[in-house]
């Protein structure tokens, strides 16, 4: 049997009311919830590294900041004598004495070893042998030519005598056959006695003129080798009195350590003299610029306050050790303490100052002056790598041509250690 519910039995059902949600809650919190996971996920970014991390206490940090550049750079430079004569030996033998010693000063002459070689000895006598008796084969020949000539002359003296006497005599026949008093036959005798005496006397003189031009040919080639023996014995007079060297200029003799009784050998090194008055600064620099430093570019050194300028004088392109060398010489006064092997500060100028961006020198990575750097972020605790161009440098300089702004720091100090990380991460 079924029975109706009471209309006044109480259910529950009234107590179910529908409220409405409020949407700016939930936005709050989603945000709330956004901004936690927003900055957790910032703090483990942050806490993770990025980049090869580099203590920023071991790295140089420079500004790009706008200046003038100044074209020059400073060398150091050893102070050498500006004439130096090399001491070589030109003949062999034994230190028989010497006179002088190593940074004496000497006068132009001064004896300054002596050396003994019997070969030399035997050869100068031989040579004075051999002149004496080529001299004595010219006296002889003078001699003998003189006795010719002597004997000519008195033959032309008689043929011309007797010529004269054939020419009175013929014309005394002439006068008496004119007169009938001699006949013709007498007249054509004498006639031809006087082309016969003068025909004597034409050979006579043609004989004695080609005899003399013999005796001078004779007479020249005898002189000739006379001169040759007298030159060659001047040369062996020469070698013999350079035993004896002596100083071929004034100076300061340097490297002389000769002893007695020690051998020389022909072209053998003994030392140098040296001008102890003028000097000369030679200098190694770095081949980066080989291109820019000319003979004539200007410098200076500066001693004690006092600035003395010098010129490029002579380069030798030939790189060694990343290096060539470079000859200066003094263009007025030169330093008035200076001696040989001084060490010296020079400042070559290789062009006009200019307005450009700058950095300090560094050891920036790359070929031909810096191909890359690292920039360094704002923050400062991170450095990107950045391409960039550089230019001419000097001591304290380096020209930036593009890639960075006034303003920006970049890492100056060695990047061999940095390998092909793109990002450093700077740590305290």
């Amino acid at each position: 049997m079924t029975t109706n519910p009471s209309p006044h039995l109480v259910t529950g059902a009234a107590m179910d009311v529908r409220v409405p949600v409020r949407r700016g809650r939930l936005v709050l919190r989603a945000g709330a919830l956004l901004a936690a996971l927003s900055l957790a996920a910032f703090a483990a970014w942050q806490a993770l590294p990025h980049g090869l991390q580099v203590a920023a206490r071991d790295v140089r940090i420079a500004r790009v900041a706008p200046g003038v550049f100044r074209d020059e750079i400073v060398v150091r430079a050893s102070a050498e004598p500006l004439r130096a004569i090399v001491l070589d030996s030109v003949e062999s033998g034994r230190v028989e004495e010497v006179i002088a010693h190593d940074g004496q000063h000497v006068a132009k002459g001064d004896l300054l070893f002596r050396l003994s070689n019997p070969q030399r000895n035997l050869e100068l006598l031989a040579r004075q042998t051999e002149y004496a008796q080529q001299i004595s084969n010219l006296a002889t020949l003078r001699v003998a030519q003189e006795a010719s000539r002597s004997d000519h002359q008195r033959r032309l003296a008689d043929l011309e005598f007797a010529l004269e006497q054939a020419r009175k005599q013929h014309a005394r026949n002439a006068g008496l056959a004119a007169r009938g008093f001699l006949s013709a036959a007498a007249l054509e005798d004498a006639a031809d006695k006087l082309a016969q005496q003068r025909r004597l006397l034409h050979d006579e003189r043609a004989s004695s003129a080609a005899e003399e031009q013999v005796r001078v040919r004779v007479l020249q080639q005898i002189e000739g080798v006379i001169a040759g023996l007298q030159a060659g014995l001047k040369l062996v007079n020469a070698t013999v009195d350079a035993l004896a060297v002596r100083a071929p200029a004034a100076g300061v003799l340097t490297d002389f350590r000769l002893l007695v009784g020690e051998t020389v050998r022909p072209d053998q090194r003994l030392g140098r003299i040296d001008d102890p008055q003028r000097f000369k600064l030679v200098a190694q620099v770095d081949e980066f610029y080989l291109s820019r430093v000319a003979a004539g570019r200007p410098g200076q050194v500066v001693q004690d306050g006092d600035k003395y300028p010098l010129r490029v004088a002579t380069i030798y392109p030939q790189v060694k050790d990343g290096r060539f060398t470079v000859e200066m010489v003094f263009t007025a006064a030169q330093p008035p303490v200076i001696s040989p092997g001084q060490g010296l500060d020079a400042r070559l100028t290789l062009g006009e100052p200019a307005r450009a961006l700058l950095l300090p020198p560094g050891a920036y990575a790359g070929d031909g002056g810096g191909a890359w750097v690292f920039v360094v972020a704002p923050d400062g605790r991170h450095a990107e790598r950045r391409t960039v161009r550089l230019g001419r440098r000097n001591d304290t300089q380096v020209e930036v041509l593009s890639g960075l702004a006034a303003g920006e720091d970049v890492i100056v100090s060695g990047y061999t250690s940095f390998g092909k990380a793109g990002q450093l991460e700077l740590t305290k």
